[in-house]
């Protein structure tokens, strides 16, 4: 399997792409060919438990890993120790045909886990072949910090280097990030918005003399590692869905998925997914009131917001305007065309937005995307009725979820809502919905009170330049 940029390059195997992270060319990897699932294979597969479920997933796009290296590596990062839940990611039933996907289960309690996990172990082997270092630098509006941190804390070939906003994390998801004091592990506090993190760490990536001299990589989503193995829940979550079903009525079983959605790479997977093979009828976006996406998919005009006019919500991990995975799909979109996305990007740069109404049709005709938004309104509303009516607890953002997919159930078409995190992360908003929230575990008032270290830093390219000269790994 090779890869290449959606700006046009060619940048090799998949271990290649892991270390690189942005291309040369400013574009994102993707392979050259999507490698395709059929009704034979998914029921092969059906017996495997989660780790043995990735190794075969993540090895249709990971072809120069040996397989019993991969194996490895997914058994390392899907231990069922390292998870709440021997399955790694159960299914909940709530109601109205909608089932919850968990994958808030790992260590962090968000879903980013699933990925980063696997992309800790990843790396780690690839340098260990190579002899290397990498600095990890990244930028995060809530989990994908704590998540990375905490699969790379203590790497000796690795450090990371994360970004993050100044006052627009909950208290829990700053603690989680702030307070882990190794030596390889540098917080980095940005006095502005998510996308102002996510611009500085893209203008540095963009630097390909720094880069090299500093061997800076990401872990961010645009590093098609992380993409790869979220692919495999997707997967898992069909086949669970499915199982209750006679073996004559599995094959081409449609599900549709409803995806909370920030920078795109979640839902970004399932549209792998889907263009695999997969029996999707729909993939479902949901928007907070930074609802950029669902105006693109909606008009077909892309315009993301300001700084100024991104709003700071209570689902602040998917504060973003500018989702950086987009490019992935329209190059999809535009039928694979480097060229034309490449003009889409410059046209992005020169006018803070591009239009693509003549594709608005293939959307969810070809591609089965749909989309909405959910309000503060609307997520206090949906925790509160889906606490009195199954008993279960749902974070800000996941109610997000569950508040748009319920706009489009159809009938015999079983719904799915993949949890982005554990409600404890965000205890302010549990409280305004529930009236109280349950008294903090041990673990957390032993985590919310630890001491924290942080680098606070203006908007400033050249402070974060200076930064990371001064601690890289070399």
């Amino acid at each position: 399997m090779q890869y290449i940029s959606t700006r046009g390059g060619r940048l090799g195997s998949y271990c290649d792409i892991l270390v690189e992270g942005l291309a040369p060319d400013g574009g994102l990897a993707v392979p050259e060919e999507l490698p395709q699932l059929t009704a034979a294979v998914l029921e092969q597969w059906r017996p495997l438990d989660y780790a043995d479920l990735a190794t075969e997933v993540i090895g249709l796009f990971a072809t120069d890993i040996p397989r019993d290296d991969l194996s490895r590596l997914c058994h390392a990062a899907y231990r069922p120790e390292a998870f709440a839940s021997q399955e790694v990611v159960p299914l909940h039933a709530l109601d109205d045909g909608i089932t919850l996907v968990g994958l808030s289960e790992g260590p962090t309690l968000a879903f980013k886990d699933m990925a980063m996990r696997f992309l800790g172990e990843a790396l780690d082997f690839v340098l260990g072949q190579s002899g290397e270092v990498l600095n990890i630098l990244g930028a995060t509006s809530g989990d994908t910090g704590s998540a990375a941190e905490y699969a790379l804390r203590g790497r000796d070939r690795l450090s990371v280097f994360m970004l993050s906003p100044q006052g627009r994390m909950s208290i829990f998801q700053r603690a989680q990030m702030y307070s882990l004091l190794d030596d390889n592990v540098h917080n980095i506090v940005v006095d502005g918005t998510f996308d102002d993190c996510q611009r500085l760490v893209k203008r540095i990536a963009e630097d390909g003399a720094f880069k090299r001299e500093h061997r800076i990589g990401a872990v961010n989503s645009i590093n098609f590692g992380r993409i790869s193995a979220q692919i495999a829940y997707y997967i898992w979550a069909w086949l669970r869905i499915t199982d209750a079903l006679p073996e004559a009525e599995r094959t081409g079983f449609e599900v549709s998925f409803a995806v909370p959605s920030g920078n795109f790479g979640n839902i970004l997977s399932g549209h792998y997914a889907r263009s695999m093979g997969l029996p999707v009828r729909k993939l479902v976006l949901a928007t907070n009131e930074n609802n950029v996406l669902d105006d693109f998919f909606r008009s077909g005009h892309y315009r993301p917001r300001p700084a100024a006019r991104t709003f700071v919500t209570s689902s602040p991990s998917m504060d973003v305007s500018r989702a950086s995975n987009l490019e992935r799909f329209v190059f999809d979109l535009l039928g694979r065309s480097a060229e034309q996305t490449a003009a889409a990007w410059q046209e992005l740069d020169a006018r803070d937005e591009f239009d693509l109404t003549s594709e608005l049709d293939r959307f969810g005709a070809e591609f089965g995307i749909v989309s909405g938004t959910s309000t503060h309104a609307d997520r206090l509303a949906t925790i509160r009725a889906v606490s009195e009516r199954c008993g279960v607890t749902l974070d800000p953002h996941t109610a997000d979820g569950v508040k748009v997919a319920r706009e489009h159930i159809e009938p015999g078409v079983p719904m799915l809502v993949l949890e982005t995190a554990k409600p404890q992360k965000f205890p302010e908003t549990i409280a305004e919905a529930l009236g109280s929230v349950p008294n903090a575990d041990a673990a957390t008032r032993e985590l919310l009170a630890a001491p924290q270290r942080v680098t606070t830093i203006a908007d400033d390219e050249e402070a974060l330049r200076a930064i990371i000269s001064e601690l890289a790994l070399r």
